[in-house]
């Protein structure tokens, strides 16, 4: 892999991945571009002990635009875009409409007593898995996933390096019921200034269950998970993928390694090379349930930079809220209001009717 760093014409990053090493990528930022925002406003909630980001200058982001003015396709003539080049494998670049950022402005010390503010360092980026507007992931070979996978881990160890970041998340959004704004196939990756409130409650679990066992509680789960069988889909030489036995969503399923790593660049060379054909299998099953693309969320859990490492167990949670061809899964009252999950389709269901897609 070829990786390449440029700069855009207002100061952002851009880094290409190519899988040739003679690929040239010289060509210049061709647009007139104002300055990218400040980072948003992180502002601390008492009563659940969380921080909210007010990131005002995202009301103004690009919102589903015609294929002929994606700016996530290649630039070619005077149709200039994200990416300069007129071809790419696969590009990252600091998103131009960022919920955090590097470029912090002064922010009052506090709102109310119980209102504490900061500004939102950190960094959001955007993948593209390829130059391709109308493919997804799903069709995308082994060996572009192989590569999209090193990007991660390239991301992810430099990412980790920046002052007070404290988690790093890729994924991807998948489909308009999903809220995605621009169609070409792309994941984001964020770091955050803090680690997440999932992220807390997991490793607290796993504090807890290390305290009585002296184990890992993934591992754990997985191994459970493993032996039980009947929630398995598919599984490799080193990954696992799987629907867990309390599910929250319709159509949920854990891709695990078997071997407990904290996150993407601790993988070895064969554990991303088998990451690739289990999970595109997958994604294809998702898009056969209902004989139309799924719409889904693709997140990677992994632990935490600086705390509870040996805590951690990569991987990453793959879900829809598609329960059936014509309905979707809406987070109401008891979901949205208390956080409580009520899934309409069991589990084990779930994971026969994946086997079968």
């Amino acid at each position: 892999m070829k990786r390449t760093q440029i700069e855009l014409a207002d100061g952002r990053e851009l880094i290409y991945f190519d899988e040739r090493d003679d690929a040239v990528r010289d060509q210049p930022d061709r647009r007139e571009l104002p300055p990218p925002p400040h980072a948003s406003q992180l502002r601390y909630d008492a009563l659940t002990d969380e921080w909210v980001a007010v990131a005002v200058h995202r009301q103004t982001r690009t919102f589903l635009p015609p294929a002929d003015q994606c700016p996530l396709c290649p630039s070619r003539g005077d149709r200039l875009s994200e990416i300069p080049a007129p071809d790419y494998d696969v590009v990252v670049f600091e998103n131009r409409f960022p919920s955090l950022s590097q470029r912090v402005a002064e922010e009052p010390a506090e709102i109310t007593p119980f209102t504490p503010v900061r500004p939102g360092r950190g960094k959001c980026e955007v993948v593209c898995f390829t130059d391709d507007h109308n493919a997804s992931f799903a069709g995308l070979p082994p060996a572009r996933v192989r590569t999209v996978l090193d990007a991660l881990a390239d991301r992810t160890t430099a990412l980790s390096e920046l002052p007070g970041v404290e988690q790093i998340f890729p994924f991807e959004n998948r489909g308009v019921e999903i809220g995605v704004t621009l169609h070409h196939p792309h994941g984001q990756i964020y770091a955050y200034p803090f680690v997440t409130p999932r992220t807390r409650t997991m490793l607290a679990a796993a504090r807890r269950h290390a305290e009585r066992t002296g184990r890992n509680l993934y591992a754990d789960v997985l191994a459970a998970e493993r032996a039980a069988g009947d929630r398995v889909v598919t599984s490799n030489e080193h990954w696992t993928a799987y629907v867990p036995a309390a599910a929250r969503w319709p159509f949920e399923v854990h891709v695990a390694p078997h071997r407990p790593v904290p996150d993407i660049p601790t993988l070895d060379d064969a554990e991303r090379d088998a990451f690739g054909p289990l999970y595109l299998d997958v994604l294809r099953r998702f898009d056969g349930l209902f004989d139309m693309p799924m719409p889904y969320i693709a997140a990677w859990h992994q632990a935490p930079v600086h705390v509870d490492r040996e805590l951690g167990h990569l991987h990453l949670q793959l879900f829809s809220i598609r329960r059936a061809k014509d309905k979707l899964k809406y987070l109401a009252g008891s979901e949205s209001g208390m956080g409580v999950f009520i899934n309409d389709i069991a589990p084990e269901r779930a994971a026969e009717l994946l086997r079968a897609a």
